[in-house]
């Protein structure tokens, strides 16, 4: 039978990046946390974690952590008919992308939410980096542009973002007077979300241009229209994100009629309770990606 003390002291440290910020977590000195984890190590005859150079579940603990996730949404299911089992509030912990969250996100899930009492902690990442998390057990769920699911749990398709290439007219005239010939592409400046961020690369491609770039890097989906507004540079961004600044006239299709469309893909476990199949349905009856 498995320890959940220990399984939580587990999940605790891999949330927090850190045994001190962990005991701080659940009340608990670090040498506790340290103590549960080496406990549960011995108990399974095997590490759950490796210490450097990062903090990091092993195979042995990324399944357990999978298991964490599953048993907590199960629980909240148990508390719905068994209200003395809840606890002072439900957590569900789920990576999604940048741009997702700055545009339909919360219309999609805030009424939810809020019948339902549920807290999310997420986790921000590059929509191409956020299955990775699901698969170390480190979220319940994800946003991932992969429709390929991890093995215990299903995707399903919510719709698209569409991304334009967009800059401020003044950067357009400084930049691409003769339009985007390759020495221009070589030397305008680009905003980057991050360095897990493929959707420049992509748009050259289409253009016929792989070579380097100068680029800003701005992992926030407010900075990067700022900067574009800024005429600091061009770059990526979701078309209803910027709806408002290209009917304004303050941001430019640098190629008209090109767009880059990245398909979005729900990711959740199989059997993650009734909570998650009423999340999973708020999601997909919105209608916030049109």
């Amino acid at each position: 039978m498995l320890d959940y003390k220990l399984l939580e002291a587990l999940a605790t440290v891999i949330e927090c990046s850190g045994f001190e910020r962990a005991g701080a977590a659940l009340g608990l000195t670090q040498s506790a946390v340290s103590q549960r984890i080496r406990t549960l190590e011995v108990r399974l005859g095997q590490p759950v974690l490796t210490r450097s150079p990062t903090i990091k579940a092993t195979p042995a603990g990324q399944r357990l952590l999978n298991h964490v996730q599953q048993v907590k949404l199960l629980e909240r299911d148990l508390s719905q008919s068994i209200p003395t089992l809840s606890e002072p509030s439900a957590r569900l912990r789920i990576a999604l992308n940048a741009d997702s969250l700055a545009t339909w996100w919360t219309d999609a899930i805030g009424s939810f939410c809020n019948r339902e009492g549920l807290l999310l902690d997420m986790v921000v990442e590059d929509q191409d980096i956020g299955l990775r998390k699901m698969r170390e057990g480190d979220v319940a769920a994800c946003l991932c542009s992969s429709s390929q699911p991890v093995a215990g749990a299903r995707s399903i398709r919510l719709g698209e973002m569409s991304y334009l290439a967009l800059a401020s007219p003044d950067y357009i005239a400084r930049y691409f007077p003769n339009g985007l010939t390759e020495n221009a592409l070589q030397c305008a400046p680009v905003i980057v979300f991050g360095p897990d961020d493929q959707l420049q690369h992509r748009f050259l491609a289409q253009r016929g241009y792989h070579g380097s770039f100068p680029h800003h890097l701005c992992p926030s989906s407010e900075g990067f229209i700022k900067l574009a507004l800024a005429g600091m540079g061009y770059g990526m961004m979701p078309e209803l994100q910027a709806r408002k600044e290209i009917q304004a006239g303050k941001l430019v299709n640098i190629a008209p009629g090109n767009e880059l469309r990245v398909e979005l893909y729900w990711h959740f476990w199989r059997h993650g309770g009734d909570t998650m199949d009423r999340l999973t349905q708020a999601l997909t009856d919105a209608d916030s990606l049109a």
